[in-house]
């Protein structure tokens, strides 16, 4: 155990194998095989299979056959509410709105500095560039654009159905 990296001791007496499985499986971004989350989780594959198939009837990962391999990711719709339910735990209606006006804002300041209306055309441009510097930037200013489009989607979201989803509202009237 002497080659582990400072603090896997602490993560692994601190924290059930369950949730390091739950926790490296709901962070990777692409679908990946029981033999990488068992060795980033520090546990045994047996044990990351367990927890994996339990994550996957829970609707919080979905497993695909890629190549007669079981691979696994995290469910897009499950990331969707969890995000939904923080941004409703976080901010108010009021605040909602700010956060969505910052969102809009930023989309536009992009929209003017690059001259464009979209990620993907964003992403045309760098195609473009002859500049390897200048294609990073441009690439890396797409994906944090189609990000915050993803985010605004669901700060939207939580606007139009705050009064239903939050958990400050009063319940409806029966």
């Amino acid at each position: 155990m002497d080659d582990e990296a400072p603090g896997v001791e602490a993560w692994k007496k601190q924290t059930s194998a369950f949730d390091r499985v739950r926790s490296v499986a709901g962070t990777v971004s692409g679908p990946q095989p029981v033999s990488y989350i068992a060795t980033e989780a520090h546990v045994a594959e047996n044990t990351a299979r367990s927890h994996l198939e339990r994550l996957v009837e829970m609707n919080v990962l979905m497993k695909r056959d890629i190549g007669g391999a079981a691979m696994y990711e995290p469910d897009p719709l499950h990331t969707r509410v969890q995000t939904l339910r923080d941004l409703l735990d976080e901010y108010d209606h009021d605040g909602l709105l700010q956060l969505k006006a910052e969102l809009q804002e930023q989309v536009e300041t992009w929209a003017r500095e690059y001259g464009v209306e979209s990620p993907e055309a964003l992403r045309r441009r760098a195609a473009e560039s002859a500049d390897a510097a200048e294609t990073r930037e441009i690439r890396e200013t797409a994906n944090d654009w189609a990000l915050l489009l993803y985010r605004l989607d669901i700060v939207e979201q939580a606007i139009e159905n705050y009064t239903a989803y939050s958990r400050d509202s009063p319940a409806p009237a029966g």
